[in-house]
């Protein structure tokens, strides 16, 4: 008797992150390999609490490496918050013959993946977020990307600004996380940078701004984290003061789309792998991590729980070179 095939459900859930494509791609492809048959599950766990599959093949991602966003769509699930969403789901993974359910997203598409492997389904997970805000984690796939993105629109702000001896506060992504604003800061040449993990007032921010226009800068640069305030009171409030022409601009979800970065979608093909191979070697309920450069795996629930401190480091550095 032929041996049965493994049935392996992927999608895709929270915010998108470029990469996430990648990702796909590389587990139908490994699956494949391995002789086992995928399904896609369209718009995330709304989809799942549907049933909204199909299977895939070779061809159903060709051409999708390159591409932003993600092919299975995504949508927020509210139903998934609650204990009989969450045993529907886990019913449906069941009825649907899934031996393993692949997930990719952030912290609360992991956490609800986490209650559906607390119901006996085989669980593996890929951090895919942009905000980079799992702790477990040194790298989550789209941060790269939201990164570059972030740091080609504050050149191209620079520009003006420098032409009008402004300053400019620009307000980028990240929710409570300030990793692309220290990174954005970094690279970009920021003055001062506003996280939440750091919190800087208002008034050392506008005493930055005055020093270095004493100095002799005639343009500046400040840096806000999604969590960290609010960057049109900010920019309202360093004009009252200094008299300084100040424009804030929200970045938004433009760090959420385009091509992903050649290192996006390395990460995401490796770890889409290797998920896929940490399910046929019998692993269960994991979640792919990148730690001290090399690739590794969790188990769910340690990863969610997982805390990584505060490390003031980048911002100290970004402060010496302000100056």
């Amino acid at each position: 008797m032929a041996e049965k095939q493994q049935r392996i459900g992927v999608l895709t859930s929270g915010g998108d992150a470029p990469g996430m494509n990648a990702a796909i791609r590389a587990i139908v492809r490994s699956a494949i390999h391995r002789n086992m048959k995928v399904f896609g599950i369209r718009r995330g766990y709304e989809g799942l609490l549907g049933a909204d599959t199909y299977e895939m093949n070779a061809l159903s991602v060709t051409e999708i490496i390159h591409r932003g966003g993600t092919i299975l769509k995504t949508a927020r699930c509210d139903e998934m918050q609650t204990e009989e969403g969450q045993n529907r789901a886990a019913q449906i993974c069941k009825v649907l013959g899934l031996d393993c359910l692949i997930v990719l997203g952030g912290d609360g598409s992991l956490t609800g993946a986490l209650k559906l492997a607390k119901r006996g389904v085989t669980i593996m997970g890929i951090p895919c977020t942009i905000d980079m805000d799992l702790e477990c984690t040194e790298y989550s796939i789209g941060f790269d990307t939201a990164v570059n993105t972030g740091i080609d629109a504050i050149s191209k702000i620079r520009d003006t600004s420098s032409s009008h001896d402004r300053v400019s506060v620009i307000q980028v992504m990240g929710r409570a996380a300030g990793h692309i604003a220290l990174w954005c800061g970094l690279a970009g040449g920021a003055e001062e940078i506003v996280i939440a993990e750091n919190k800087v007032d208002d008034e050392a921010v506008i005493r930055q701004i005055i020093s270095n226009r004493g100095k002799g800068r005639k343009h500046h640069l400040v840096v806000v984290a999604e969590g960290g305030g609010e960057s049109q009171r900010l920019a309202k409030k360093i004009e009252s003061v200094t008299g300084i022409e100040t424009r804030a601009t929200v970045l938004g979800h433009l760090q959420r789309g385009g091509a992903p970065t050649a290192l996006d979608r390395t990460r995401a093909s490796i770890m889409g792998y290797k998920v896929v191979e940490l399910f046929a070697n019998g692993e269960k309920n994991r979640v792919m991590v990148y730690e001290q450069g090399d690739y590794a795996h969790m188990d769910i629930e340690e990863a969610l729980a997982a805390k990584r401190p505060y490390d003031n480091e980048m911002y100290e550095i970004i402060k010496v070179l302000a100056i």
